[in-house]
């Protein structure tokens, strides 16, 4: 999230050509046509560079909230939570665990809640419960949910509100309510704003925020390993989009327009040619979202957009966002959710970090604009996190103790649903089992943002429900075999703990990911 300033001499041009020749890739040719690729080393990033950190706040408030603008925002489908606790510094990033409940990050300290919904499985009623503080107080940092279960957090351009591009990172249990720290990889001067994945295998990886290298984390060690060779620029700014075929597709920012891929089957990075377009402002743009149809919709940072299409690998171009009051509308770092029909609800704003957020449904490649939260005129798209829920429903916080969730368009694409294969047909109290499937891990990461925050949901969920009272319990799922995204008939298992203060009887055990449950099993619980 920071803006970086290159002078001239910062930028060491090395000329690659193809085999081919052709075009020149700096000036935007058309996607698929042989091209020279006009490649930088960024010289010296950490010190030849002018950093210009996005502000650690919201824009200053400049509108009244108003009843009208409550009841613009309730009809348009958004609901607020009660009983949220007061943050500090406001709700900020917002994590889904595999037990159904929400970590949720105060902005600028180690402050942290959990929320987990009502006894009927309502989001909007649920409880806080503040957790065990981490060692340090990153903003915009790298994160994932790993496939013990466990949340690993790295980096963060901000740690305690002051810009240091940190090291620290922390992985948090949220069984015994701890954090260990997490070392760097070595020889890394700054983690930052990184940018983070699992990858098909479970592997988490995360990018150095100012230099092209990246590193695998292996949890059982500690250790670190580099990987990834062929970047084509540094990693700044970039978001990385987990494809069907396993390859993890960035757009690239300060070597915009090229985009490219990281093959961990091959441990390197190569094109997938120019995007046509340059998509940046300031050095930034807005999140990569990979639609159940396989597609990849890029929504600029200057108003412009992109579509990848991952089975053709080719670019074309998206819809514009409009200009509004003489405004042109962006998403100059911004997030993204994929509805449970297909299609994504996004915040864009005018220029860099200013207010006031627009709300857009992007669908069929035509963005429709829609209501937004009440407090959507004194947002911008940066501050905003958006986060899919098991309902279907889209939980968003924007640094304020406003916290909303988005319950309108919540149709189901039913041929994306998790199908399950293998249940026990009775389970006890307190015990573990395995339950196996199909599309357990859906067809997308879900929620998408860039390089300050990742919030992949691509897991399965186990929701049980007592047939009797109709009481919703979630099952905290773990050891994922498969963390992969879009493979329909990949067999997954995934192991679920049966809570302990769960009701007994005839039940219904559904797993859920990205929102859509599968067909409901009929069980007993003992």
């Amino acid at each position: 999230m920071r803006r970086f300033f290159l002078s001239l001499t910062a930028l060491v041009p090395v000329v690659l050509l193809s085999a081919c020749g052709g075009n020149n890739a700096a000036t935007g040719s058309l996607p698929g046509q042989p091209q020279a690729q006009q490649h930088y080393t960024v010289a010296s990033l950490s010190h030849d560079t002018h950093r210009h950190h996005t502000p650690a706040r919201p824009p200053k408030p400049r509108h009244h909230i108003t009843a009208a603008d409550r009841a613009r925002a309730r009809a348009g489908g958004w609901t607020a939570l009660t009983g949220v606790p007061n943050f500090p510094n406001g709700a900020g990033q917002e994590i889904m665990m595999t037990d159904g409940t929400i970590m949720v990050a105060d902005n600028c300290s180690a402050l942290w809640y959990s929320y987990a919904p009502d006894i009927n499985g309502n989001y909007a009623n649920g409880t806080w419960t503040q957790k065990a503080a981490p060692s340090y107080a990153p903003l915009y940092f790298a994160s994932a949910v790993l496939t013990d279960g466990k949340l690993i957090i790295n980096g963060g351009e901000y740690d305690q509100c002051v810009g240091k591009e940190t090291t620290k990172g922390a992985i948090y249990d949220p069984i015994a309510n701890t954090w260990a720290d997490v070392s760097p990889p070595s020889g890394w001067g700054q983690i930052g704003d990184a940018q983070s994945v699992i990858l098909n295998d479970g592997t988490y990886m995360i990018g150095n925020c100012c230099t092209s290298a990246q590193a695998q984390y292996d949890e059982s060690t500690g250790a670190w390993t580099a990987v990834g060779t062929g970047k084509h620029d540094s990693n700044s700014e970039e978001g990385w989009t987990l494809l069907a075929n396993g390859t993890v597709l960035a757009a690239d920012v300060l070597g915009e327009p090229n985009s490219e891929a990281y093959d961990p089957s091959t441990n390197m990075w190569s094109s997938t040619g120019s995007v046509g377009n340059n998509l940046t402002s300031g050095a930034e743009i807005g999140p990569q979202t990979l639609l159940p149809n396989g597609k990849v919709w890029v929504a600029g940072g200057n108003g412009l957009s992109a579509v990848y299409n991952s089975k053709t690998k080719s670019w074309k171009q998206g819809p514009s966002f409009p200009v509004v009051g003489s405004q042109q509308l962006d998403v100059a770092d911004g997030p993204s959710t994929v509805l449970t029909d297909g299609s994504v609800i996004i915040p864009a704003s005018p220029g860099l970090y200013n207010s006031p957020a627009t709300y857009f449904i992007y669908k069929n490649n035509k963005l429709k604009q829609i209501a937004g939260p009440p407090n959507a005129p004194n947002d911008s798209s940066f501050n905003i996190r958006t986060l899919m829920l098991p309902t279907g429903e889209v939980l968003v916080t924007d640094f304020s103790n406003d916290v909303e969730i988005y319950t309108a368009n919540r149709r189901v694409d039913k041929k994306i649903a998790p199908q399950i294969s293998s249940v026990p047909s009775t389970v006890k109290h307190g015990k573990s089992y395995t339950v196996t499937g199909t599309k357990l891990n859906g067809f997308t990461q879900e929620n998408f943002y860039g390089d300050d925050a990742q919030q992949a949901t691509n897991f399965p969920l186990v929701r049980i429900t007592n047939n009797a009272t109709g009481h919703v319990f979630y099952a905290r799922t773990h050891g994922f075999t498969f963390m992969g995204v879009a493979a329909p008939t990949q067999s997954v298992s995934a192991t679920f703990d049966v809570p302990s203060n769960i009701e007994t009887g005839a039940s219904t055990l559904e797993v859920v990911t990205n929102g859509i449950a599968s067909k409901p099993q009929s069980i007993t619980v003992n």
